[in-house]
């Protein structure tokens, strides 16, 4: 609008800030989930929210595509994919007028903050608007299309930046919104292509999106155990046809029936030159003679709802985005919110967007080696996990005799998605070392039971081929059980001298943690136990001490938004009904607190709160206030999630059973246990990518140790330990000393780490869902979800 007769009067400065969110470039899968939490937050913070319909064409049309929103507004948003604002490209937003049009729409509905949600060209647009903004106010008052008094209020735009992108091409963050929902479409595809391609003995070439970033050609390729990967960052060395078609070979020697190529769309070779998924496909059928197809997943990888990542990784970055809108200082850079390992993080905006760009320049150079290193760490370190572990031929990388050890690898605890992932992985390495891989079959009961049978059949080694089917595999194909060596120390020590163990790999959760302090402090009665060992966390409950994240807890996730999300369809054909779903977890919330997140859960209870009568008492009321404001208009149903020990005597059933009570007809309720399905089918693409770098990790913790004597290794704290995420970090962490995980962060009666880095998240499940508003007029409790942590913004 340009004519002067459409201007609003003066507003008011002490008004409440209104912040605008937006959505622009490509569409990735967890927008929604940005867009809803940045709304929420925005609202529980006091301010006034607004949505840009369309990209920043819709900023430059203002009118209504510029618009308020409400709570109810963005209600079931993070269960849909694609971007329900739209996105769309912007011609007049890249010229100065259609800027200068944009600011005087913002300054007529009084919008002085700007979420953007976009790749690295929607952020840059944003920082130039920001930059232009006290020249473009200056400009609009020249021309009398704004007066003094009206742009006197928002002399200064603040303006955050989210990453939404699902080829995961930003600097700066380990990932984007939306990547890990692609990198889950395409694993999903090869998948269901491994059974007709081992069937028929037949080649595929997958080709992903990627035109100058590798990551989802590089991370499917490792959770598909691919034979062969082709991306921008590292093109193949000259004479690569020769090469992939002898690594091949040799996998089909080895007794491998089905091939995989994973060609990235900006693949090309050292000289810039294209290399297509079309080309690649015909070097295999005449060179090899493989009957050989090949499948272009084209958009279908940015289709369907958000993972949990995506939409825990959503979350928490919107409600970071409205925190650092109201931080952010007039002469401070704009920021961007990114995530490191664990971590919500935020960085300076065009800091991010140049070290992108400065990737890219790096290709086009040719400067490949250059490029890699200006990728995150953990992109060069995942590609040389692939490389190492995709084929055992490594000469250069063979270990001489006396350095090589015997490791052993045992699953401990229930199974997790993962552990077939990571042992695969660890077997994958011990063979590109020269160490030898020995599987202990059965847990520790399956090594004492029958460490004097002859022939071994609970003890052996683990050859190629046989692991390497297990790169999509869930559960725990060398099987495992919460036995314990404790159960009979004497006769695993005596097992570890029988089959010379020189190192000890253990994947589970809280029992494969109480193994490895076990055998820790058997170390004082057999020598055999001074070997170092180490825990990799694999565990839906993700409740093991020193570390953030467990192998598993993704999978899990993943299966339990999925069962929630059909539950929330019969809930919403049916009006006005509430599910209280059961999780899993043992005694730690944290699986029905990061789905809580995932799903917009009306309620979350954990064993950490417990649950009373008053805390029912209100969250019934809060239901009530729910059900009578929509008047049945909303179609959205509820759910409740309820941790499997929250409480003895308030059941899942009885919860629901109550509540169906005091709704007193004018709403039902139900209960829904979904049991073991939680544990999942095929892991996650997270889980297994993670499972090759921390068993990877793990390996060369082990090897750390050669050399060392074994009244040495017991000296050492390390060699008894845990690898773990924590904060931005990937560390191991002793069991035992004075400052040991044994010690210092381990509840044993609870089996649960004493400090839980996720607790904060309760409060903002409680924020999104709406009950801390509700809470402040209800029965006064001590329940500690009334104090909202680093949440609560005054």
């Amino acid at each position: 609008m340009s004519s002067t007769t459409s201007i609003k009067q003066p507003v008011n400065p002490l008004k409440k800030r209104r912040i605008a969110v937006l959505t622009s470039g490509g569409d990735a899968p967890g927008m929604n989930g940005a867009v809803r939490a940045v709304v929420r937050m925005a609202i529980h913070s006091g301010c006034e929210s607004f949505v840009v319909h369309e990209g920043y064409e819709g900023l430059v049309a203002g009118g209504d595509l510029i618009k308020q929103m409400h709570w109810e507004d963005v209600r079931g948003w993070l269960s849909r994919g694609g971007t329900l604002i739209g996105s769309a490209r912007s011609a007049r937003f890249r010229e100065r007028d259609g800027r200068l049009q944009a600011a005087k729409n913002m300054v007529l509905k009084g919008i002085d903050a700007l979420v953007v949600c976009g790749g690295d060209g929607s952020l840059t647009g944003a920082d130039l608007f920001r930059s232009e903004w006290p020249s473009l106010l200056q400009e609009l008052v020249k021309k009398g299309q704004l007066t003094e008094d009206q742009v006197l209020p928002y002399t200064t735009l603040n303006i955050v930046g989210l990453v939404g992108s699902i080829d995961n091409d930003m600097s700066g963050t380990d990932a984007t919104i939306g990547c890990y929902s692609s990198l889950t479409r395409i694993c999903d595809a090869v998948d269901d292509v491994f059974d007709t391609a081992a069937s028929h003995q037949r080649g595929f070439v997958i080709e992903v999106m990627g035109r100058h970033c590798g990551w989802l050609a590089l991370m499917s390729a490792i959770s598909t155990g691919a034979d062969w990967l082709f991306i921008p960052e590292m093109p193949p060395r000259d004479g690569w046809e020769e090469d992939m078609c002898t690594v091949i070979t040799k996998n089909r020697e080895r007794g491998k029936r089905r091939t995989i190529v994973i060609v990235a769309e900006g693949a090309q070779d050292r000289h810039l030159n294209k290399i297509s998924s079309t080309a690649v496909k015909d070097l295999l059928s005449t060179r090899l003679g493989l009957d050989t197809r090949v499948t272009v997943l084209g958009h279908t990888q940015r289709g369907g709802a958000a993972c949990a990542y995506d939409r825990w990784l959503s979350t928490l970055q919107g409600v970071e985005a409205v925190k650092a809108v109201l931080d952010v200082k007039p002469d401070s850079p704009s920021p961007v919110i990114v995530i490191r390992e664990n971590k919500i993080e935020r960085m300076p905006l065009m800091d991010a967007v140049q070290q992108t760009k400065d990737v890219t320049a790096r290709i086009h150079a040719k400067e490949f080696d250059q490029a890699m290193d200006m990728r995150d760490s953990e992109f060069k370190e995942y590609y040389s996990a692939y490389m190492n572990t995709t084929t055992v031929d490594h000469p250069k990388l063979l270990l001489p005799a006396e350095k090589r050890m015997r490791i052993a690898i045992v699953h401990v605890g229930a199974p997790a998605g993962g552990m077939n992932p990571a042992t695969r992985a660890a077997v994958g390495y011990c063979l590109t070392r020269g160490h030898t891989p020995i599987a202990i079959h059965n847990g520790f009961p399956g090594l004492c039971r029958h460490h004097n049978d002859t022939p071994i059949s609970s003890v052996r080694q683990v050859e190629w081929l046989e692991s390497d089917n297990w790169v999509n595999e869930g559960g725990s194909e060398i099987g495992t059980n919460r036995g314990l060596p404790g159960d009979d120390l004497e006769a695993t020590a005596r097992a570890f001298e029988k089959y010379k163990f020189g190192a000890l790999f253990i994947v589970g959760g809280f029992e494969a943690f109480t193994a490895a302090s076990q055998l820790r402090k058997g170390r004082e009665f057999y020598s055999a136990f001074k070997i170092p060992t180490v825990v990799l966390p694999a565990t839906i409950s993700n409740n093991v001490p020193g570390t953030e994240y467990s192998l598993g807890s993704d999978t899990c996730l993943n299966t339990l938004i999925d069962f929630c999300d059909a539950i929330r369809q019969s809930a919403s054909s049916s009006r006005r009904r509430v599910f209280v779903v059961e999780t899993q977890g043992g005694r730690s919330g944290y699986i029905a607190t990061t789905a809580g997140l995932s799903i917009g859960a009306a309620a979350v209870y954990i064993p950490e709160e417990g649950i009373n009568i008053k805390m029912l008492a209100r969250d019934i009321e809060f239901l009530r206030a729910n059900f009578a404001s929509d008047r049945g208009a909303n179609r959205a149903g509820k759910i409740i999630l309820r941790n499997e020990t929250a409480s003895q005597t308030y059941t899942t059933q009885v919860i629901a059973d109550m509540i169906k009570e005091e709704a007193g007809g004018r709403f039902e309720s139900r209960a829904a246990v979904p049991g073991h399905f939680q544990q999942g089918g095929k892991p996650s693409p997270m889980d297994r990518v993670r499972a090759l770098r921390m068993a990877i990790k793990c390996m060369q913790h082990l090897e750390s140790f050669v050399g060392k004597s074994p009244d040495e290794i017991a000296q050492d704290e390390f060699s008894s330990s845990v690898i773990g995420v924590k904060g931005s970090q990937v560390l191991f962490s002793p069991m035992g000393g004075p400052g040991g995980l044994e010690f210092t962060d381990t509840d044993w009666d609870k089996r649960r780490p004493k400090n839980e880095f996720w607790l904060e998240l309760q409060g903002l499940v409680d924020i999104l869902s709406g009950r801390s508003h509700k809470y402040s007029t209800l029965v006064e409790t001590n329940n500690p979800r009334e104090n909202w942590g680093c949440f609560e913004t005054t």
